[in-house]
């Protein structure tokens, strides 16, 4: 009795290879067809209930993914029990399958089952197969299997578990913070080189909670955990305050993803602002799925004066898609390209090229990370419009930028931005 080697094959490449790689799917599937059985399923225990997590078979099954069974009811709980061995090749001969309803109903005429014990020795639940037909050739070796097997699950569920209570404790920790008014803004200056003046500021996030970490770790965190729209949103809510405290000649840069522009979310946040005082900026990294749904949501935006820019440029292939497919206004060189450009041709040769592509499709062009005076002749030399960074500006808090930006407002502007 039991599998011959043929059977054993594919069913212990998936335990050599893990759930991980083969999926819970492949792996019912393996079970089922190599052990000769009609169904095959994970049954998950609560409270007073069990719920089918996973069902496999060909074509219509009496069970479905889904189904929600008391506890008490069936085989499973039985078989942790001990009331019922795990294996039975023919339920006519075990007196306590025959007194189960769901044998005669479904029907079951073979059934084998083992628990799914985690790492803390909770039980979670079965690896359970069954056939309408009773199945002489099952044996012991099939039973091991089925062990090995659900060792296997029970690994992917320990770590399945890990993950979400990772997941929950920083979705605990977001919450946590924007109940205590995090993000902190903080207003890096943006210089035009035609003018040598403040022409705006990006609004970039911080965050003061131990231990510390940087913003694109929080707001990654938060996407994973779910809550990357609403730190998003928190962050340029904080940040359009400072449009009441800059002079009115002086726009401000917000991050924003394409998944809280397509949602909407932003757009209401905006309604009542005036947005020819707005740059949008998507970074080069954040992926767009659907080009026609972001266009569709930046049109009623850019037609009330907000203008777009791609952050970033530079930094990888995406970034050209991005500028093509939106027509932005600005294109941002990433800091990448900034950094050292002075002394290497072939970052000066890249630079160039953006310029004078952007200068033909009638997009400025803003640098990003400049830290020296060398960076900041060359770039002028190159043709860029505007420029950021430390040797002009670190970001700072906004009654700082104030001071500056008006100390530096064109005598022409100084009258109305007063």
């Amino acid at each position: 009795m039991g599998v011959n080697l043929a059977k054993a094959g594919p069913i212990a490449n998936l335990i050599a290879q893990g759930v991980g790689q083969s999926g819970v799917a492949q792996v019912l599937r393996t079970v089922r067809k190599y052990l000769d059985m009609d169904v095959a399923f994970i049954a998950h225990f609560r409270e007073v209930d069990r719920i089918l997590e996973h069902v496999d078979a060909d074509g219509s099954a009496p069970i479905h993914e889904g189904d929600v069974i008391p506890l008490e009811d069936g085989y499973c709980l039985k078989v942790v029990r001990g009331e019922l061995p795990q294996l039975i090749p023919d339920t006519s001969l075990v007196p306590a399958a025959m007194a189960l309803p769901a044998t005669r109903a479904l029907p079951i005429g073979a059934h084998l089952s083992v628990p799914i014990e985690l790492a803390n020795g909770e039980i979670y639940g079965t690896l359970c197969c069954f056939s309408s037909l009773a199945n002489l050739t099952l044996g012991e070796r099939d039973l091991r299997m089925m062990r090995a097997l659900g060792e296997v699950l029970a690994s992917r569920i320990d770590e399945d578990l890990v993950v979400a209570r990772t997941k929950q404790q920083c979705a605990d920790e977001i919450r946590h913070l924007l109940e205590d008014g995090a993000p902190r803004i903080v207003y890096q200056p943006i210089y035009s080189l035609h003018s040598d003046c403040i022409t705006g500021v990006e609004c970039l996030s911080r965050f003061d909670a131990e231990p510390r970490r940087p913003p694109d770790v929080w707001f990654n965190a938060a996407h994973d955990a779910g809550l990357g729209m609403d730190l998003e949103l928190r962050a340029i809510e904080l940040a359009l305050y400072s449009l009441q405290r800059l002079p009115s000649h002086l726009t401000i840069s917000l991050n924003a993803s394409p998944d809280l522009i397509i949602s909407g979310r932003l757009t209401t946040l905006l309604e009542d602002f005036d947005l020819s005082r707005i740059v949008l900026e998507i970074t080069e990294h954040a992926a767009v799925v659907d080009y026609d749904a972001l266009l569709g949501a930046l049109t009623p935006l850019r037609a009330r004066g907000a203008q777009l820019a791609i952050d970033d440029a530079g930094a990888g292939y995406a970034s050209m898609r991005h500028i093509i497919n939106l027509k932005a206004d600005v294109i941002k060189l990433d800091m990448s390209l900034t950094r050292n450009i002075d002394v290497d041709s072939s970052r000066r040769a890249l630079a160039k090229g953006l310029i004078v592509f952007a200068h033909e499709i009638g997009s400025t062009i803003t640098a990003e990370g400049v830290e020296t005076e060398s960076e900041l002749d060359t770039l002028r030399s190159l043709g860029v419009d505007k420029v950021q960074g430390y040797f002009l500006s670190k970001p700072q808090a906004l009654e700082d930028v104030v001071g500056k930006a008006r100390s530096t407002i064109p005598p022409s502007r100084r009258a109305a931005a007063s």
